[in-house]
């Protein structure tokens, strides 16, 4: 049913409307276990980075937006909806299909005191434009000894979309993690999505800003707080999204929802998970991960990316260094299959975390797995 409505709709906030109305009860209940207020106004991520965007161009006329039909198409996920009627085409500027060549000028902006926002298609497409990325934007407020300023956003849809193939699948939240002088968030919410994306605006370094094309039309509950013009939130600060006693689950992104139904799953077998919403990738709350370890005393870390040199493997190795006394189990990685991305819709959602897997590793972390034996 939901299948006919998305292909009647498409993805525009009309569809977000629809498919609140079909959401079952269970939902509410969830929202309601998680500390959300019922009657709390609803936004969807795309509204939430679409409003923050507007308001820092209003706030400040050194923020302009540049990419791909970001302009008169109002962008590929209609993120710049309107911007470009508002502002006009000296601060929303269309691009030719060269991500090498406006991420340059863009950095080269910010090099002059300008605030730019660049928008790629999908970060899959950033690889054209890496080396401005890293070695013009990252490096040059080391090497110039701080000389050199550059307050750049880099934003885009990240990690696995649906039925899109390898090269438009890749989440890119360890590749930009890895580097000196950028900051990498990744959004979950509509409140992570509009303060965080505020902050990266507002922020003196360069800030690689990962958001995903699948939560786009999600909407979430919203707080009048966070609808302020001045609401922010701080970069490098994790958010205990539920609060639990038996095992701490980390997630990021699109996963963070996964993990919080796993949890959901896991409540009704005894078992109470704690989940931890990273938010910022780069700086990693290391102290917010470790606290919860310290409680808990058992770690499921959850990601879509390649498990080599991930986020994961960081998480895990900064428990091992400073709370490896607290672990009564050893720590369970959940990540995407080390392997290209596949094509076909059977085997991509094998590639993929599913919320099973997060439920089956807490169980494994606290020793409520059925042993395989059992099994045969």
């Amino acid at each position: 049913m939901l299948g006919a409505v998305r292909r009647q709709l498409g993805s525009g906030p009309m569809l977000g409307q629809v498919l609140r109305r079909l959401r079952p009860a269970t939902a509410a209940a969830a929202e309601a276990a998680r500390g959300y207020s019922a009657s709390a106004k609803e936004m969807t991520v795309r509204e939430a980075l679409n409003s923050a965007l507007d308001e820092e161009m209003s706030a400040d006329p050194s923020v302009f937006l540049m990419g791909e039909e970001v302009g008169e198409y109002q962008g590929a996920y209609k993120i710049s909806k309107g911007l470009l009627d508002k502002y006009g085409p000296d601060r929303v500027l269309d691009t030719p299909i060269t991500e090498a060549g406006f991420t340059g000028i863009a950095v080269g902006a910010a090099y002059q005191g300008l605030r730019p926002v660049v928008e790629f298609m999908t970060f899959n497409f950033s690889m054209q434009a890496i080396d401005h990325i890293i070695n013009s934007a990252a490096k040059s407020n080391y090497m110039s000894a701080g000389q050199i300023s550059v307050p750049i956003v880099f934003r885009g849809p990240n990690g696995a979309a649906a039925g899109v193939g390898a090269q438009h699948s890749q989440c890119y939240a360890a590749w930009y993690a890895h580097v000196p002088g950028l900051k990498v968030l990744a959004p979950y919410s509509a409140e992570d999505a509009r303060g965080l994306l505020k902050a990266a605006i507002r922020d003196p370094d360069p800030v690689v800003f990962l958001e995903n094309e699948l939560l786009y039309g999600e909407s979430f509950p919203i707080s009048a707080e966070v609808l302020d013009s001045s609401f922010s939130l701080p970069i490098g600060k994790a958010k205990v999204e539920r609060e639990g006693k038996d095992v701490t689950i980390t997630a990021y992104s699109k996963m963070v929802g996964y993990a919080l139904k796993a949890a959901e799953i896991l409540s009704k077998e005894g078992i109470s998970a704690e989940v931890i919403n990273l938010r910022s990738i780069r700086p990693l709350d290391r102290a917010a991960i470790n606290a919860s370890v310290r409680k808990t005393n058992r770690l499921v870390t959850v990601e879509e990316s390649f498990p080599q040199h991930g986020i994961g493997a960081e998480i895990c190795m900064s428990v091992v260094e400073e709370s490896f006394e607290y672990l009564d189990a050893p720590v369970e990685r959940i990540a995407g299959a080390d392997v290209p991305m596949p094509y076909a819709a059977n085997l991509e959602r094998k590639a993929v975390p599913q919320i099973d897997d997060i439920v089956r590793a807490a169980k494994r972390a606290c020793y409520r797995a059925v042993p395989m034996a059992a099994t045969a």
